[in-house]
């Protein structure tokens, strides 16, 4: 069911309009709390509602949201339950949910696909907690969760952020930066720690690395990074944030596990890291590492300097950060190939692009967007190639210069720069069909785009192979 803005304000709970100028009160406000080892939640709500919804919710692979694996309620007459993939807090027997309420915390790391990681956690025992996780909406029946809109922060927004405080009753805590005692505020979109960290300035970016981190992964960072960063510069001018912060935490050896994970904040990159396979700097994990602090800091391009309109156009930002990393690598280290890169997201595409790759995020296919989302860059990369001999970062220099005003690069102007540089209209219409449609063949659709923008391949059935 598709549901205007208006009428998604609509469920929220009325409130008294501020008058003018004057900020409205937030619906709730909620005390992280760390003491003795233990991690407390209390929320303490200014209203009657049945039901309360976590404006930053996303189901796990059993269908729950993360929450319910690691919070527990301690209040009689309120239930944690994940519904319509939301997290939400709601009143036993349809009754309105207490006005108060605590719950008990168990921090620990879950890479989400389509979010920010609600929790680092650090071999010292330090904690991060991502800001926003805490935010509350309410609704005036149990049957608004249906009609909800994908992005909830209009209805944050309008309802007043919930104001979140957190207290350590060890010391400061570190946010934005600064070491704090008890610091509160509304929308800040950062990681806040909790426990032992330093912070390490330098000339191109500080960093807070988790001393249990392979010294090989924090010795890449500090030599990879600012070269690839500068490579990026060069080609497009300044990124978002002049000196950013890296927090680097380590989640410990896990067997039989190689993962890295990472995102983006104003003023800040998070990476998480884990298991026994990055241990050891192999070529392979090396290159690994080195795509992905590649495709982290294209986002203070990608992301910051310029950000999409709409969550249903993250491809431009996600794949166009995939292909930046590859060739950025290769910038720096011209034996890196990349192309087995490339194969991995047009596999990856034509196994997602039966149904509109925009909508992916809506079926849990949030790789969708960073595989199709390589997939158009690399068909507008090869086109810029053929009308002036440039690459992806050609292609994407002019568009970030226009668009730093607003901050907003949109799919119309993504595409408008694709028939500009290829002067064939049917290359954006194969790329809107899969954007909004899908294709009953998708390999013969990326085929096809490949096709018209030049991109060396050839075609075995299901499968199209990169030359």
């Amino acid at each position: 069911m598709i549901l205007s803005l208006a009428a998604a304000l609509a469920v929220l709970m009325p409130t008294a309009a501020p008058a003018p100028g004057e900020t409205p009160a937030a619906p709730a406000t909620a005390v992280v709390r760390h003491e003795a080892g233990a991690w407390t939640l209390d929320l303490t709500l200014d209203r009657d509602a049945p039901v309360w919804v976590f404006g930053e919710s996303e189901p796990l692979s059993d269908g729950r949201g993360w929450r319910v694996h690691q919070w527990t309620v301690e209040t009689p007459g309120v239930a944690l339950e994940t519904v319509a993939g939301r997290d939400v807090l709601r009143g036993v027997d349809g009754a309105p949910a207490p006005r108060r309420i605590r719950l008990r915390l168990e921090p620990s790391f879950v890479d989400l696909e389509a979010n920010y990681d609600p929790v680092l956690t650090f071999s010292t025992g330090a904690v991060a907690w991502y800001s926003e996780v805490f935010h509350l909406i309410p609704l005036d029946t149990a049957d608004a969760l249906a009609v909800l809109p994908r992005d909830l922060g209009p209805m944050i927004d309008a309802a007043g952020p919930t104001r979140t405080t957190w207290s350590d009753a060890e010391g400061a805590v570190l946010a934005k930066g600064e070491r704090l005692v008890d610091p509160d505020s509304t929308r800040v979109g950062t990681y806040i720690l909790f426990g032992p960290a330093e912070v390490v300035p330098g000339e191109a970016l500080s960093t807070v690395v988790d001393p249990g981190l392979p010294a090989w992964i924090a010795a890449e960072l500090s030599s990879y990074a600012p070269r690839v960063a500068e490579h990026y510069a060069a080609r497009l001018g300044p990124g978002g944030v002049a000196a950013p912060t890296v927090m680097m935490s380590w989640t410990g050896p896990t067997p039989d596990t190689s993962s890295m994970a990472g995102s983006v904040l104003p003023g800040l990159v998070v990476m998480a890291f884990e298991g026994d396979g990055v241990l050891e700097p192999t070529t392979g994990v090396r290159n690994l590492a080195r795509w992905f602090i590649g495709h982290e800091s294209a986002h203070f391009w990608l992301g910051g300097a310029v950000h999409y309109e709409t969550a249903l156009d993250s491809w431009i930002t996600e794949g166009g950060a995939d292909l930046m990393a590859v060739r950025g690598l290769q910038a720096v280290d011209p034996a890196y190939g990349g192309r087995s890169r490339l194969q991995a997201a047009v596999d990856d595409c034509i196994g997602f692009a039966h149904q509109p790759v925009s909508t992916s995020a809506d079926r849990g296919e949030f790789r969708a967007h960073y595989a199709c989302g390589a997939v158009f860059a690399l068909a507008a990369e090869t086109a810029q190639k053929r009308a002036s001999g440039g690459d992806w970062l050609d292609f994407l220099q002019p568009l970030i210069a226009a668009n730093r005003a607003d901050g907003v690069l949109s799919r119309d102007e993504w595409l408008s720069a694709l028939d500009r540089v290829s002067g064939d209209p049917a290359l954006r219409r194969d790329i809107e069909r899969m954007l909004d449609h899908g294709s009953d063949d998708p390999a013969r659709a990326i085929a096809g785009l490949f096709e018209r923008a030049g991109v060396p391949h050839r075609r075995e059935g299901a499968q199209v192979i990169l030359t």
